[in-house]
């Protein structure tokens, strides 16, 4: 049966238009936060349910070597749309958040002030699994303090997606969401209870060996609630209500897809709207793609301690995780090196969902205290 197509396709002429825009400088709209204030950190920790002290209880902080508070290395998604998947070019077709390459040059401090700069990196054709042809659009941000320092850079992709093309993908035709038991609840309970961070025993380069484990994080099961916990701390794309909902559909008419009352609501709304989500062909609303990211610098910076630093964090989301799945983040070390001075360890991460798909996988890069040595100093 021949289905007529409801949303638009990726063109050529659509494509060479936005080709011509690579290596430009993109003017991003306003970020969630413009600076690293208490109540930033403390939302942003909070909506990827980390509740290490070193972000969230200035009398803690005050008494390590940082003196005050830190933040969560990915809260820079806050800090600028784009590196959290805002794209421009090809109205109407599907932006599906795909991974971040972050690096930092410190760790990000409480009242640190945000200097941003951003351009088109770069724009890859594909024919993907998942729904034909795609095209990965690839963005760099650079991060800069109040002073003008360096903070961070990050490239940051999305994959372009034919909405009509993946409704009609397989691939997650058998997916079901996991209904629990009220005993496999009590044992996620039994697991969030006896998460810890280091904290301030120093974990020592010279004592990491390869092949060590980091402590397992869980996320989840994932829920409505969930997606408006992150949304509170990150920001989201295109939430708006009201009087700016409206200004915003009619500076950008494809971002406006009329709900099942007739209403036009942005896409990001896949991430609580089951219909919208069959639409792009998932099974249900799924996770955001900056969380994920998120939850895995969470179970770095658990294992590092207050005196690790988190210099590098690459990450690659592979599969939805649609309402209802629970996320085990895991990792490994593979490796420890010194280089310029910094004594470093590399570990390979990854999630799993209770189905056992991995549907994370990336490398991290942390320095770690020796002797006298101390990170970031």
């Amino acid at each position: 049966m021949h289905t007529s197509p409801r949303f638009a396709a990726i063109t050529d002429e659509a494509l060479t238009e936005l080709r011509a825009r690579v290596g430009r400088p993109v003017r991003s709209p306003r970020p969630w936060i413009t600076e690293a204030t208490t109540d930033a950190i403390w939302h942003y920790a909070h909506g990827i349910g980390d509740t290490n002290p070193m972000w969230t209880d200035p009398e803690y902080a005050r008494d390590t070597r940082h003196g005050d508070l830190l933040a969560p290395p990915t809260i820079l998604y806050a800090a600028d749309r784009i590196v959290g998947g805002y794209v421009g070019g090809l109205p109407g077709v599907h932006a599906m958040f795909a991974g971040t390459d972050w690096t930092w040059e410190r760790p990000v401090r409480r009242g640190d002030r945000f200097q941003v700069r951003a351009w088109l990196k770069e724009l890859v054709e594909k024919q993907g699994e998942f729904a034909g042809r795609t095209i990965k659009q690839t963005y760099r941000v650079e991060f800069r303090d109040g002073q003008g320092a360096p903070l961070a850079t990050a490239d940051s992709w999305c994959i372009r997606t034919e909405r009509d093309a993946a409704r009609a993908n397989a691939k997650y035709a058998s997916t079901e969401m996991h209904h629990y038991t009220p005993e496999e609840i009590a044992a996620i309970s039994d697991a969030y209870a006896r998460e810890r961070p280091r904290g301030a025993t120093p974990r020592r380069w010279d004592d990491v060996q390869p092949g060590d484990a980091l402590d397992e994080r869980l996320k989840g099961p994932f829920t409505p609630t969930s997606a408006v916990a992150y949304v509170q701390g990150w920001g989201g794309l295109y939430v708006a209500a009201h009087r700016v909902a409206y200004e915003q559909f009619t500076r950008h008419p494809a971002l406006g897809i009329p709900n099942a009352v007739g209403v036009p609501e942005p896409p990001e709304r896949v991430h609580w709207d089951h219909e919208l989500a069959r639409q792009v062909g998932v099974p249900s609303a799924f996770d955001y793609g900056p969380e994920r990211v998120s939850w895995m610098g969470h179970l770095v910076t658990d294992w590092m301690g207050d005196d690790g630093m988190l210099r590098a964090l690459s990450v690659e989301v592979r599969r939805h995780n649609v309402m209802g799945d629970l996320t085990r983040c895991r990792g490994t070390v593979v490796a420890k090196r010194v280089e310029a001075g910094r004594r470093l360890v590399d570990c390979d991460i990854w999630a799993e969902n209770q189905r056992g798909d991995v549907t994370t996988k990336g490398r991290a890069t942390v320095e770690l205290p020796s002797g006298d040595a101390t990170p970031g100093a």
